[in-house]
Order: structure tokens, then C-alpha cells, then sequence
């Protein structure tokens, strides 16, 4: 790790520690989407707290990154205490994310030269378990670097959640490699919903659960993430009006 790194990591660390220890504390519990019909899916009914989930964009997505920074977004909204975000493309919107629910107050933001440094940052910050939420945007995730920030999540309780952005898309072929996240995510944008008066309707991910330990994988459509991290299905889909399922199982 370059020296300028090293001092980045410092004063991160002292950061933190002003932080307290308010934030998140050893648990065993799971954070609900809300949504029934991804809930049932998921062990425990959500997504595990103390463990690390993937989650990378689907189609162009896997290179300009957009829905799957927003699904994160949204998912570190929904803990409860101090979140870090650490990244290297500085092409980050900050106040975009409140949009998503997590305003800028709660985040504390790290930006470094390169994916090692990503993760050093983000092992660190799980080990010292005052933050609710860890977040960290890489190209390359092994299977070593990804076993020591679970063990670090394990230890303290603290979600981590790390986002594949790739220059080109075939840099994404190593996605879907074995690591030992516990749940990996691809979320695909859709066309939104046409409305009867002029204007944008509400943005749509396709959602795909494509790893789940201990469950199957899933398919969903999904309005994107409201200003408190909650993503809805379709009104369609939601009032049964139509014979698509809101998922299928995958093999």
C-alpha cells in the first residue's frame, strides 16, 4: 500500500473512532427489502447482517455501474448508524444518494488509488465495528480477499457491501467466480412504467439473486429504491393484475 494510502488509512481510522461506537453492534439479524415476495426467498427473510453481499449492474450496467450504486444505496439506508463508502472512480454524485435514502451526513467517504486499497479500507472499517454499513466499489474480488471481509463482517456485525464497476464489459467475465459472499446481486435497469400525462415514470430493475447460500437463486422486477432504500414491485404485479410472478426460480 502506497505511503499516501497509508495516511488516507490513518485518518480514516481516527475518523471512525470520533464516530463512537454507536453504530453497529454484533448481530445475528437480517435486514427485510419489505417486500414479501423477495423476503421469502431470502433465509431469515433478508439480508444478513455481520456477512458480505456482491452486487454488480447487468447489461451496460456492468460498466457505468448506476443501478447497482443505487441498489447499494439504498440497502445502507436501511441499517441504522455511520456508513463508509470507499471507491476509486471518482464518479461518485454524493447528494444523488438521498434520493435513495442515505443523506450525506451518514456517510463517510474514502476515495483511494486502486482496489487493493478499496479493501483494506473496508477490512478495517468492519473490524472496528462502529459503522452499520461498509461499501466498496471494485473491479476484482478474490476468493481470499472476500473470505477476510466476511470474517471481518462476522466479527462485528457490521454489513458489508461490495460493488463490481468494470472500464469495459468484458472485464466482468470473472463475475460469478467463487468468493464467499453470502448473497450476489445483478440488477439490470428496465424501461419505467409509461404514464397517462406527460413525464418520467418510476425507474425499474430487473433484479437477479444470482448466489444465495442456503437458498436458490431468483429472478425479480422491481420499481427502483424511494427516498428511505425501499425498493416495491410494480402496482401491476402488486394488485395481481397481470400472470407474470414478481420471481421465478432460476436453476
Amino acid at each position: 500500500m502506497a505511503a499516501g494510502d497509508r495516511a488516507q488509512l490513518t485518518a480514516l481510522r481516527e475518523r471512525i473512532e470520533r464516530l463512537g461506537k454507536s453504530g453497529a453492534a454484533r448481530s445475528d439479524g437480517v435486514l427485510p427489502f419489505g417486500v414479501p415476495e423477495i423476503d421469502q426467498r431470502l433465509p431469515k427473510g433478508g439480508l444478513w447482517l455481520g456477512a458480505l453481499h456482491e452486487i454488480a449492474g447487468g447489461a451496460h450496467g456492468a460498466v457505468d455501474g448506476a443501478a447497482a450504486i443505487s441498489f447499494a444505496a439504498g440497502i445502507a439506508a436501511r441499517t441504522s448508524g455511520q456508513v463508509l463508502w470507499a471507491y476509486a472512480q471518482a464518479d461518485l454524485f454524493s447528494p444523488a444518494l438521498s434520493g435513495f435514502g442515505l443523506s450525506e451526513d451518514r456517510v463517510v467517504f474514502f476515495e483511494a488509488a486502486d482496489d487493493e486499497a478499496i479493501l483494506g479500507c473496508c477490512e478495517e472499517a468492519l473490524r472496528h465495528g462502529g459503522l452499520a454499513c461498509v461499501v466498496g466499489e471494485v473491479a476484482k474480488l478474490s476468493r481470499v480477499a472476500s473470505q477476510r471481509l466476511q470474517m471481518a463482517a462476522e466479527a462485528t456485525g457490521s454489513l458489508a457491501l461490495i460493488v463490481r464497476r468494470w472500464r469495459r464489459q468484458v472485464d466482468a467475465r470473472d463475475f460469478g467466480a467463487p468468493t464467499a459472499t453470502c448473497t450476489r446481486w445483478r440488477v439490470t435497469e428496465l424501461p419505467s412504467a409509461p404514464l397517462p400525462v406527460r413525464g418520467l415514470g418510476r425507474p425499474r430493475w430487473f433484479l437477479e439473486l444470482m448466489r444465495c447460500r442456503g437458498a436458490d437463486c431468483a429472478e425479480f422486477e422491481v420499481e427502483a429504491c424511494d427516498d428511505k432504500g425501499f425498493i416495491h414491485l410494480p402496482a401491476v404485479l402488486a394488485d395481481g393484475q397481470t400472470k407474470t410472478p414478481a420471481w421465478r426460480a432460476v436453476s
